[in-house]
């Protein structure tokens, strides 16, 4: 892993503000999510600038990154596989939406700048086939930003978390007799066991790109220590941020 470019600080300040935002996500989504997205246009300036860049945001819901990404003159394409996620229908769907699957992107290759796939990964079956997919449509040269929670972080369970530490099934279940439902992220179908050095390992051997950086990403950036102690990582990282940069042709990865 090659070392990464100089950074402007962020520090405690910017992960308590995050933090704050993440205990109104259900109550207040717009704000946890508009702060969100601008955060992660900011990490993403520490790598390259996104005036005049085509950013595809793999998996983004309702387009939150959308707003934040056009104010640093980025162009902006929001692919997503679930009509009701993005609201098909209703005002506030940013132009240029596609609803497509992850796995199989309606592109040519090499057609976005950047690729931003946050908080996907642990809901799909295939994490490698997805990475395949969004390196694929990525420029030599360009971007791709990846962010998931790992399994066994405190919201690794999300909705039923920490009830996953004794199992998925089992606080799956648990929450169906509390809340007279079954939970939205379904364990084994909509929800997977994600691991950071299983997915480490992925993104050090994935074919066509490199990794160029890897940190907690909601932590100051000291913490970034925290990946070098494995069993320690899986219990604190909370999420994890990659960095990989598409290979330039004849590049050696």
């Amino acid at each position: 892993m090659t070392a990464p470019p100089a950074h402007r600080p962020g520090g405690l300040r910017r992960s308590v503000r995050l933090f704050r935002a993440f205990l109104v996500e259900q109550t207040d989504p717009g704000r946890f999510y508009g702060e969100l997205a601008g955060d992660t246009v900011r990490q993403l300036e520490r790598y390259c600038p996104l005036d005049n860049k085509t950013v595809l945001d793999i998996g983004g819901g309702q387009g939150h990154l959308a707003a934040a990404v056009r104010a640093r003159g980025g162009g902006y394409h929001l692919v997503e596989p679930d009509p009701d996620a993005i609201g098909l229908g209703r005002d506030g769907v940013p132009p240029g939406t596609v609803v497509a699957d992850g796995y199989w992107l309606p592109f040519r290759a090499g057609i976005a700048d950047i690729c931003v796939c946050s908080n996907v990964l642990e809901h799909v079956p295939d994490p490698a086939g997805l990475l395949d997919e969004l390196v694929r449509v990525t420029r030599p040269g360009g971007l791709v930003y990846v962010s998931f929670t790992n399994w066994y972080s405190p919201w690794g369970g999300h909705e039923t978390s920490p009830w996953h530490y004794f199992g998925g099934a089992r606080a799956a279940r648990r929450y169906a007799r509390r809340h007279g439902r079954p939970p939205k992220n379904e364990y084994r179908r909509t929800l997977f066991p994600v691991h950071i050095g299983q997915t480490l390992r992925l993104a050090r051997r994935q074919p066509g790109a490199r990794l160029a950086d890897a940190l907690p990403r909601y932590y100051p950036r000291p913490a970034r220590v925290l990946l070098r102690v494995p069993g320690l990582r899986e219990l604190l990282t909370w999420n994890l941020l990659l960095i990989l940069r598409k290979d330039e042709p004849g590049a050696v990865s």
